[in-house]
């Protein structure tokens, strides 16, 4: 079996280490906010200790403020000290999976690195859907795992998994140690990857014997990282060309990923946007970048986006990308993407840049940094008189959003409609609370219908798509976040992959808040199957509404959250919506579950099918936008013809069916 040193790729060679921050305002972060760095112990004589006492003594000069995880026969040895740490506050899950995704809910929320810990075997692969999760959505994580023993490496001995070999494809990095001396410069290195440059997830695999052995313990004075020196300073002179191109350009449109979030660069954000007067549009995972109130701000692009959005990246002549990464979900098909704009691409991942897009302008940097700089050098080219006039592109733009908002269509027959719920509970709950999505309608649903105030209220499995996300994220969130109101808006389908973590928060004093958009169904499946399947609905029905045929709830959803010490609530009725959720909202002691029971056939629109062009987006089932009227004639009879609210889009009440 190969060793420590072979077994993980060369290890790239520090920055300066960073000083311990407290927990951050999205707003407030800095650039690798959560690494580790040398503390007291740098300068102290070594100490005698197990490896496991120094496991969770590392933790401590780490910073590490909770784990989220569940003790097993390989990582035993390191639960024993822990009970005993002042700082490190242990939350016990009851799955792995869960553990991963609440790591990752309380890194999104606090913008630390999130911490979880398994055992070997079982254990470490049920945590790698979340660690695979946080590799696509760029989340600072650690995910610590018992190993067996060195000497029983590679005999299949009992819960042996080979998890460093699983995750190298979905790590930032990895490590298996083998010498318990190795244990305080393996977890700081880790650290300092996880929340350095692009953020990711590092796993940590430690052999048992090597938690059971004597060592010393000695914090790292010094990180030693040959080759890794992440590029957070962009170039100056690819940032004043950025300023050039964007300052001329006649249909410009600002990009924003979620790499602004992660940088903290909200501020600078807004700035650039008042400066330019350029569209915005936030994708998935940046949603809050820019308060969806700022009227520059044209929402969500991609495959469920708003027309406006989707139209302006289409139309543009110039893309100026920030921290996104071109994904299928935004750009449909690809070759057709924007197809005459100019890009500008600033992305602190230099692999992004230019993997699915050619890119005019390459910027490499912390997007906080590059706004820093393109700031002024945009001021400089307004006052030289280099400025375009952006009036009749803002004209075009907005007739769009008069013409093609969000909206949705009452279902017929008096139900709850999805929409309004959703809607509804983020009016009543308002912008300073923090609402976490699983997988599918309901979050494309969330996306669109709460109004975004803030960085970090958004909190979504957005790349790898993880139905069972939401719950255990939302406990994360809600850790590192106490004072929040956090909601968890969950499918039925994804609310039974981890809704054991109820129990979790019920006994760890956690009152996160479940809203589960019960529609009966896999719902997007089930959105696809009615759209490309010709209505063969083929192992979608999850029976539990009211199902008429069996005569009872599978699961009863109000029943179950009382079995988990919670506080189960239901709403089946558009006149009950506002005092149910007013109901969940006053219950402050203990989590709650709200099982909204709502209409089946509802559809998330607007829609661009997967692999087609942008220029195909349907508003509603059969009802696309008509690009080629004329924007400058716009009369009293145009507005008089458009949808009048957000009530006013044919949905599949209508013609889903």
């Amino acid at each position: 079996m190969a060793t420590a040193d072979q077994r993980t790729a060369p290890r790239p060679g520090p920055p300066a280490p960073a000083p311990r921050p407290a927990p951050p305002a999205h707003a407030q972060r800095t650039v690798g906010q959560g690494s580790a760095h040398p503390g007291p112990s740098a300068r102290a004589e070594p100490e005698p200790m197990t490896g496991a006492q120094s496991l969770v003594r590392s933790l401590e000069e780490a910073d590490v403020r909770v784990v989220f995880g569940i003790p097993g026969g390989a990582i035993l040895p390191a639960y024993d000290p822990l009970l005993d740490s002042p700082t490190v506050r242990h939350v016990l899950v009851r799955h792995e999976q869960g553990a991963g995704h609440a790591a990752q809910g309380y890194a999104q929320a606090t913008g630390r690195v999130g911490v979880c810990m398994a055992t070997s075997g079982p254990g470490a692969t049920n945590l790698v859907t979340a660690i695979a999760d946080a590799h696509m959505d760029s989340v600072p994580m650690v995910a610590i795992t018992g190993q067996v023993s060195s000497a029983a490496i590679g005999t299949d001995a009992f819960q042996e998994a080979d998890i460093v070999g699983m995750t190298m494809p979905v790590t930032k990095h990895n490590f298996l140690v083998t010498d318990p001396a190795k244990i305080p410069q393996t977890i700081a290195e880790a650290f300092h990857i996880a929340s350095t440059g692009r953020p990711g997830p590092v796993l940590v695999d430690i052999a048992k014997d090597a938690l059971q052995a004597r060592t010393t313990f000695q914090w790292p004075e010094h990180l030693d990282l040959p080759g890794y020196r992440p590029t957070t300073t962009p170039h100056r002179r690819q940032v004043r060309e950025a300023a050039r191109m964007l300052a001329a350009a006649e249909r410009p449109v600002l990009y924003v990923g979620g790499g602004v979030i992660k940088a903290g660069a909200s501020a600078e954000l807004a700035e650039l946007v008042e400066l330019s007067g350029a569209p915005v549009v936030t994708t998935l995972m940046a949603r809050g970048a820019l308060p969806d109130s700022h009227p520059s701000n044209l929402g969500m692009p991609g495959m469920h986006g708003t027309v406006a959005a989707v139209t302006a990246l289409q139309k543009a002549d110039l893309l100026v990308t920030l921290g996104a990464r071109f994904d299928d979900r935004v750009t449909g098909l690809l070759s057709s993407f924007a197809p005459d704009a100019r890009v500008v691409h600033a992305d602190v991942d230099p692999a992004e840049i230019g993997k699915n897009r050619a890119v005019d302008v390459p910027i490499v940097g912390d997007a906080r940094r590059v706004l820093a700089d393109l700031l002024p050098a945009l001021r400089s080219e307004h006052e030289e008189g280099h400025r375009a006039d952006l009036s009749t592109w803002w004209r075009q733009l907005d007739q769009l959003r008069r013409d093609y908002p969000l909206g949705y269509t009452p279902a017929e027959d008096g139900s709850l409609s999805p929409q309004h719920v959703i809607s509804r509970l983020g009016e009543i709950a308002g912008p300073e609370a923090t609402y976490v999505a699983g997988v599918g309608q309901h979050q494309m649903w969330a996306s669109q219908f709460v109004r975004y105030e803030r960085p970090g209220s958004w909190i979504n499995s957005g790349g790898l798509g993880t139905m069972g996300y939401a719950v255990p994220a939302a406990m994360g969130a809600k850790v590192g976040d106490p004072d929040r109101v956090v909601w968890a808006v969950d499918g039925d389908g994804c609310f039974q992959m981890t809704n054991q973590e109820l129990a979790t928060c019920a006994l760890n004093g956690i009152p996160i808040k479940v809203a589960i958009i019960n529609n009966s169904s896999l719902g997007m499946v089930r959105q696809w199957q009615t759209l490309f399947y010709d209505g063969r609905y083929s192992h979608t029905d999850l029976h539990t509404g009211a199902a008429v045929a069996m005569g009872q709830r599978i699961p009863d959803f109000v029943k179950l959250a009382e079995a988990y010490g919670c506080v189960g609530l239901r709403c089946e009725r558009p006149e009950d919506l506002d005092a149910t959720i007013e109901a969940a909202m006053a219950v402050t002691d203990r989590p709650v579950v709200v099982d909204f029971v709502v209409h089946r056939d509802a559809m998330v629109w607007p829609m661009v099918a997967a692999g087609v062009s942008n220029d195909r987006i349907e508003y509603a089932r059969g009802i696309s936008p008509v690009w080629d009227r004329d924007e400058e004639t716009s009369t009293e009879d145009d507005d008089a013809a458009a949808p009048a609210g957000p009530v006013a889009v044919a949905d599949a009440t209508e013609e889903g069916r």
